[in-house]
């Protein structure tokens, strides 16, 4: 039962990652966390393992993305790079302070940032209904952004699409293309993030894990990953806009109710 349950919730973060730009973060974490709990040896770093398995397949998840909006032609350079650049120099950082925190502190960090980003796209204009035209981000604004999506994705594992769709939304971007640029620009997140957490766990887990993540639970999350894409991919440009940003605000909504409650 526990596979299947895998399975299914890495489906799910494929088919989030393509329609919404989540790196697999707001699905996995959750789940990976309540199960990590279950188990003595691994409770005193259950947010840990549960954020370095996501950003594990958020490699999966947002290349095979990044590639479907690519043929669709939803992908956008100007507003890509240098952002990307920046975004995994804030991965590396945010990746080499985790270690150091405590795992209950990281679960209310991602409890209280969950709920800024809703009140923030709730009650500031510009994310459910858009703006009139798209505007690139300057230099300043690219630099500052870039490292701060970086740093917070990596340590709460959740590939910046909660920072890089607000953002972009907000800069004149469609939900489909705001959602579809959060893809290639949770990859560096995922890599840099990834890395990391290979090789700075203070502990050893067993045979099951490298560093921090959870091999097991990563090959099949990631099979997962794989059949949520495409399945998801016949739905890209489909979904009106003013709906779109609705339910991604939904999604973001329940995750936070199920972090609450663990």
């Amino acid at each position: 039962m526990l596979l299947v349950l895998l399975a299914l919730f890495g489906c799910l973060s494929g088919i989030t990652t393509v329609l919404f730009g989540f790196g697999g973060g707001f699905v996995v974490v959750p789940l990976l966390y309540h199960l990590l709990r279950m188990n003595p040896a691994t409770t005193g770093s259950a947010m840990q393992i549960a954020v370095a398995t996501s950003t594990c397949v958020m490699i999966v998840s947002a290349a095979l993305a990044t590639l479907k909006h690519w043929r669709a032609g939803n992908l956008n350079r100007e507003f890509l790079w240098p952002l990307a650049a920046y975004i995994a120099l804030g991965a590396v950082i945010g990746a080499a302070l985790v270690g150091a925190l405590a795992s209950e502190w990281l679960r209310w960090a991602f409890i209280l940032y969950l709920a800024f980003t809703l009140l923030d796209c709730l009650l500031r204009e510009g994310f459910v209904h858009g703006q009139a035209s798209a505007r690139p981000l300057g230099p300043v604004r690219t630099v500052t952004c870039g490292v701060l999506i970086g740093g917070i994705a990596s340590v709460l594992g959740v590939g910046g699409s909660v920072m890089s769709v607000p953002l972009l939304r907000r800069r004149g971007l469609g939900m489909t293309q705001a959602t579809a640029m959060a893809s290639p620009l949770t990859l560096p997140v995922a890599l840099a993030a990834t890395a990391t957490y290979l090789i700075t766990a203070s502990s050893d887990f067993g045979a099951r894990f490298v560093g921090y993540v959870d091999l097991s639970a990563f090959a099949l999350l990631a099979f997962g990953a794989w059949l949520g894409t495409r399945l998801a991919a016949r739905w890209i440009g489909r979904i009106d806009d003013r709906k779109h940003a609705q339910v991604y605000l939904g999604l973001l909504a329940l995750v936070l109710l199920s972090m609450l409650w663990s």
